[in-house]
């Protein structure tokens, strides 16, 4: 089984600094919204990447499985953060719009492949919130 450990420090009002296991290094602070700074990851921007970079890895992933030519691929991910009376919040959805171009397969099989890619992708399988893949496909 893997493991991935992440590490936080506070740097003072309300900044830190996350450091994963890989090396990487960043600092973070709350949405300038919620008191935080401007300019540096926040936790609910981490939320919407991490679901967007995984899937982007499992797109990939099945392009190479699928044989599907790949000409490009990018991908937009739009996080709806619903918020309750109580002041609680959650991620309700993340809606993933990839826009692909790729040449030797037909539309049905890139849609295929796209769904395994969402199948297959830990980040987005881990959520409770609801995941939603709104393509736009040109074959060539």
């Amino acid at each position: 089984m893997a493991t991935y450990r992440n590490r936080v420090e506070w740097k003072g009002e309300h900044k830190g600094f996350t450091e994963c296991q890989n090396g990487v290094g960043l600092d973070f602070s709350a949405p300038p919204d919620l008191h935080g700074l401007p300019g540096v990851l926040t936790p609910e921007d981490a939320f919407v990447a991490a679901a967007n970079t995984c899937y982007h890895m499992m797109v990939l992933w099945a392009m190479e499985r699928f044989q599907i030519g790949l000409v490009s691929f990018e991908c937009e991910a739009v996080g709806e953060v619903e918020e309750f009376l109580d002041k609680t919040s959650w991620f309700k959805t993340v809606a993933l719009r990839p826009k692909l171009v790729v040449a030797g397969k037909p539309e049905a099989v890139v849609r295929r492949a796209l769904d395994l890619a969402l199948k297959y992708s830990t980040i987005c399988q881990s959520f409770k919130s609801a995941v939603a893949v709104h393509p736009t496909i040109v074959v060539r």
